[in-house]
């Protein structure tokens, strides 16, 4: 079966965070991050949605027509990641409560890798409902955006994860940048790199 793309609206946001607490659910980084599943699952639909709203007012949001995933997308200058939302602080401490270290923690190491230097866009979050994912769903989202960003000549960063999700996103042209971001302990995360296949980059390199 063949999957579309398509932007995303505010109205999405909610429902859009929820697919994105539901898929990140049980991952290794989630679960270092709030160890109790009843505590996961009441903080991390609020949590998403700051990145939601956040890729809605500065960058681009892609879903499907059945609305069982999303894909956020951040514009990156040369000087790096610009400056988090308005309040980011404040509504990150509310929502976190006890676990607002392991979350700022998560925060600095994806600041500390981040690469700068070069115009690029950050894959900010992929994520697929998980009765819907294993259909392809990702790889859709992932084609339709790297579509673009070859015939622009623009580089693409993520974090990967964990092993697995590096091994796929190692099929769509990325490679490793750096060493892991490593999570005081905790998980291992994968910093990666896609450099355009199509068209002449107009940017510098990290």
């Amino acid at each position: 079966m063949t999957y579309s793309a398509v932007p995303a609206g505010p109205s999405d946001t909610g429902v859009l965070a929820q697919i994105v607490a539901d898929a990140f659910f049980d991952l290794a980084v989630s679960r270092w991050l709030v160890p109790d599943p009843a505590a996961r699952r009441e903080i991390f639909p609020a949590y998403f949605r700051i990145y939601v709203e956040h890729a809605f007012a500065g960058g681009l949001v892609f879903t499907t027509p059945a609305r069982d995933a999303a894909a956020l997308w951040l514009p990156v200058g040369p000087g790096g990641p610009g400056d988090p939302p308005e309040g980011y602080a404040d509504r990150l401490a509310a929502i976190t409560g006890a676990h607002l270290d392991r979350f700022q923690a998560l925060d600095a190491g994806f600041e500390a890798h981040h690469p700068a230097g070069a115009v690029h866009q950050h894959l900010a979050i992929l994520a697929v409902r998980p009765d819907r994912q294993r259909h392809g769903i990702g790889n859709a989202l992932l084609d339709h955006r790297h579509a673009t960003l070859d015939r622009d000549g623009t580089p693409a960063y993520l974090e990967a994860s964990d092993l697995a999700k590096r091994d796929i996103y190692r099929k769509h042209g990325y490679a490793d940048h750096g060493p892991p971001i490593r999570l005081p302990g905790g998980p291992l995360m994968y910093p990666m790199w896609r450099h355009p296949r199509t068209g002449t980059s107009r940017t510098l390199q990290p």
